[in-house]
């Protein structure tokens, strides 16, 4: 069952969390797949992408050793793009297909962790990328050697150029654009905060104002994973739930869920479908908004 931590947020949901899937060790990533009517998420510990489709009681095995895989996204050429920490990369594969290639290095030194990533309209991907996978026996390989001395947040060009945004992250996690891509929010989970950014012709970031700061809310989890529905609203996993928080910095509340959320989506039919990614299972809530399609915006 659903617990409203402010009844503020009532109006924007319909219905109650329903648990969808479940058994896993550590669900993560999830994205809606709309040409193939489906959610793909993540059990990072089993080293498992999984599928989900609407009817199904549970979930089937969309890829095995997949590298401690994390976030998940798609291009704008409807490939798989994965955060893979004990490969320390972000693939790109055909959905459903073989790999095409991979993102490996940053000025020949390996990436710590890739974990979360977001693709523009433009076809530039971005993604962050902290230790989780260098640290924790379960998120990765904590045996490998690490390379880089900073957790970055890094943007690749559609030529293949990478570039190193920002590195005044702690470490950076969850990341996503606002409707009209003008701006980025950035969560660092270890100091529990969200920062704004935003873009500028160029490519560059500036600004990094604090959006959303969690570092006095009481409960579980971190910033985390996010999206961003049409009216700009950011949907993010935080401290004790789901932070729905308006484009202005006004928070509106607090989800609750029976396991604490890691990750979310928009998707179904309309994109008015919220899906996250919680421990053990996977839930699902109908909302009254409708989340922003990746490549859509």
């Amino acid at each position: 069952m659903l617990v409203k931590r402010d009844a503020g947020l009532g109006s924007l949901l319909r219905g109650d969390a329903r648990r969808i899937c479940g058994d896993f060790q550590f669900t993560e990533g999830p994205v809606w797949v709309a040409t193939d009517e489906c959610l793909l998420f993540t059990d990072i510990p089993n080293q498992r992408i999984h599928r989900w489709r609407p009817g199904q009681d549970g979930a089937e095995v969309y890829r095995e050793n997949s590298g401690h895989a994390n976030g998940l996204t798609l291009d704008n050429n409807g490939n798989l793009l994965t955060c893979e920490h004990s490969g320390r990369r972000v693939s790109v594969a055909a959905y459903g297909g073989a790999e095409l290639y991979a993102i490996d290095s940053f000025e020949g030194q390996r990436f710590n962790s890739p974990n979360d990533v977001v693709v523009d309209t433009s076809g530039v991907i971005w993604f962050t990328d902290p230790t989780y996978g260098l640290t924790n026996p379960r998120l990765g390989d904590p045996t490998a050697q690490r390379d880089l001395d900073f957790q970055g947040v890094y943007r690749v060009a559609t030529d293949g150029a990478i570039r190193c945004v920002t590195r005044e992250f702690s470490q950076p996690n969850g990341l996503v654009f606002t409707p009209d891509e003008s701006h980025l929010y950035i969560g660092d989970s270890q100091d529990k905060i969200i920062r704004r950014y935003r873009v500028e012709a160029d490519g560059t970031l500036s600004g990094g104002d604090l959006f959303v700061d969690m570092r006095d809310a009481e409960g579980p989890g971190a910033p985390d994973g996010m999206a961003v529905d049409e009216t700009g609203r950011l949907w993010t996993t935080g401290t004790g739930g789901v932070w729905v928080v308006e484009a202005d910095g006004t928070i509106i509340g607090v989800l609750e869920l029976p396991e604490n959320p890691a990750n979310l989506c928009f998707g179904g039919p309309d994109w008015s479908t919220l899906y996250l990614t919680a421990r053990t299972s996977v839930y699902a809530i109908e909302t009254a908004v409708r989340g922003v399609a990746p490549g859509s915006r």
